[in-house]
């Protein structure tokens, strides 16, 4: 099976997905959740029924849900109803399962966190700062991470007010100050680093998040020097931008001898279905 159609296992039991290249995006077969969370023998029928009843209701994530074709038990490729994440999780909600509970549990969780971060944006740094921490990186470079956080915020704010439009203008923008200071553009430095879904600067090391910030700082002070009124200078700007990071980053390995740009990187391969049903777990355990 190729990198694009994989299968996680979740107590012994297949869970199918298709990583959608283009879009950037997981999808995972509904039917294999249901199996999962539910324990029906018959999850085909479990779900034909419920997404009615969900159709029925104005469910917009049943009705958005994709169809795509995955490997069968009978080794067949059929066509299988698919949902990406979010779809995923407005699923689950509605499947009345001891399983699911947690994940609703959850749910609710993020959402009242999201709502106190609105009313206090403070909350989002110290839940960011926690995160990172438990994931095992080292407190330098969180410290970098948010500063790298900070800098990329104030190049954004400069694009908006130069009218960059967000969306793919951001993305071609970014493209181009990565392959500028790094000689790969944001895709193929993912590729080089194994990555997916994930944050590539989540995944780089201490010199190579430093580089960047140097890129995308330098863009935002060109950019408020230049002032650039169109998209195509937007762009010339961020070439530059990341020009001058590209030498310091040659000036290193010219200095060292060792490449900057690395294929390590620090991925967390933990599922997040094990992820969210454990840490559950944990907190009723600790509220006993």
């Amino acid at each position: 099976m190729n990198d694009k159609n994989k299968i996680q296992l979740f107590e012994n039991k297949k869970i199918r997905t298709v990583w959608d290249e283009i879009e950037e995006i997981w999808y995972l077969s509904i039917v294999d959740v249901i199996a999962v969370l539910t324990d029906s023998k018959n999850p085909q029928t479990y779900w034909r029924v419920m997404k009615k009843r969900l159709k029925d209701e104005g469910n917009e994530s049943v009705t958005n849900c994709n169809a795509l074709k995955m490997k069968a038990a009978d080794g067949k490729m059929r066509m299988t109803d698919v949902a990406d994440t979010e779809q995923l999780l407005r699923i689950i909600q509605s499947i009345p399962s001891p399983k699911a509970e947690p994940f609703k549990m959850w749910l609710a969780r993020v959402g009242s966190e999201r709502i106190d971060e609105t009313i206090d944006p403070e909350l989002t740094i110290e839940r960011a700062l926690e995160t990172y921490l438990k994931k095992g990186y080292s407190r330098e470079w969180i410290n970098q991470r948010l500063q790298a956080i900070q800098v990329r915020k104030e190049l954004t704010d400069e694009w908006d007010n130069r009218g960059v439009k967000q969306g793919i203008e951001y993305a071609i923008l970014t493209d181009e100050i990565t392959t500028a200071w790094a000689g790969l553009n944001t895709k193929q430095y993912k590729n080089l680093k194994g990555l997916t879904k994930q944050n590539l600067r989540d995944n780089m090391s201490t010199l190579e998040l430093v580089l960047n910030m140097l890129a995308e700082a330098t863009t935002t002070e060109l950019s408020k020097t230049v002032e650039p009124k169109n998209f195509n200078e937007n762009k010339e700007v961020a070439i530059k931008g990341g020009s001058i990071a590209g030498n310091t980053r040659k000036e290193i390995e010219n200095t060292t001898g060792k490449p900057v740009i690395t294929e390590k990187n620090a991925v967390d391969f933990t599922k997040i279905i094990a992820d969210i049903i454990s840490a559950e777990a944990n907190k009723d355990k600790n509220d006993e």
